[in-house]
């Protein structure tokens, strides 16, 4: 199971890299960990982000860190509000960022780095509103 792969240390970790990068924007960020990708990543990931109801967010502002860790595979997938205003390489260099990590088996770190980087695009297109409301969950989502 890939909630047996990370640590309660490593989920503290990732989660307290998605609350702190939230502080600052409206923007909102999951993590969902499974083992194994049966499809192409990408396609895993807008399921997951469906099935996560991602897309509802108000500015459409979400961003989905999606790992397969037995097969490691893992995406990044942003929605609509945030794909319109990064870069074209912006989430190529995040992946290049987290593969760094992963290539030293540092998951935890990895996320985490991924978190902090697209937290920070997010506080610059999408800053923190005094209403703003927690649309989704902080915590990790798991699969099989």
């Amino acid at each position: 199971m890939p909630k047996d792969k990370i640590s309660p240390t490593e989920r503290l970790q990732i989660e307290k890299a998605i609350k702190d990068a939230e502080l600052n924007t409206s923007g909102e960020i999951r993590v969902h960990i499974e083992s194994r990708c049966k499809k192409n990543v990408l396609d895993r990931a807008a399921d997951i982000f469906a099935m996560l109801k991602m897309h509802k967010t108000e500015l459409r502002n979400g961003v989905l860190f999606y790992l397969a860790m037995d097969d490691r595979q893992f995406g990044i997938l942003g929605d609509a509000g945030i794909n319109a205003v990064v870069p074209e390489d912006f989430w190529d260099t995040i992946k290049d960022e987290m593969t760094n990590h992963f290539k030293e088996n540092n998951f935890a770190e990895g996320l985490s780095a991924g978190i902090t980087m697209a937290g920070e695009k997010l506080k610059e297109h999408f800053p923190y509103q005094s209403d703003d409301v927690n649309e989704l969950s902080d915590e990790i989502s798991f699969g099989k």
